[in-house]
């Protein structure tokens, strides 16, 4: 059986300056963020992770069924009870947006409501990390779908998904 091991880091590093007459004041940021996940179901544990660059149609969906649908890089099929961390990260050479969210037995314990959805915008990402042991819960057959849309016609949108979480 695998056996997960994950770190995921985040930075912030700028800098707010303004010349005026008599001095330059200065605003640094710099903000450091690091989640580890052993293997396991707890606090700061995972024991499932899913990746895969996706592209999807104009005016299309693409829906990730969570729990027993997906399979891993060994090629068992997931069954996701909780997610921990959901990154999804749109390519630059999209011209479309790529929405995260909505659909049918929607997975939507990380948002408000059933129609609620986030939108990715070419070149940029969306990250979500949940470490504690609850996680964001996903309810096989009534609220297991993570659907990624494309925002428009013409063309297709291609990104990138991860999904690291638990099985029980």
């Amino acid at each position: 059986m695998p056996v997960f091991d994950g770190r995921l880091l985040l930075q912030i590093a700028a800098n707010y300056t303004d010349a005026l007459d008599l001095q330059s004041p200065n605003a640094p940021i710099n903000l450091n963020r690091q989640y580890n996940f052993q293997d396991g179901v707890g606090v700061n544990q995972a024991n499932r992770i899913w990746s895969d660059t996706r592209t999807i149609a104009a005016s299309s969906t693409d829906t990730l069924d969570l729990a027993g649908v997906l399979s891993d890089a060994f090629g068992a099929t997931l069954t996701f009870a909780r997610v921990k961390a959901l990154f999804v990260s749109a390519h630059s050479t999209n011209t479309n947006n790529v929405i995260v969210g909505g659909g049918s037995n929607p997975f939507v314990t990380w948002v408000g409501g059933a129609a609620h959805t986030v939108t990715v915008r070419p070149g940029g990402c969306f990250l979500l990390i949940a470490p504690d042991a609850t996680g964001y819960t996903v309810t096989a057959g009534t609220g297991d779908i993570l659907q990624i849309a494309n925002s428009g016609g013409g063309t297709s949108v291609t990104c990138d998904v991860v999904i690291i979480g638990g099985a029980s």
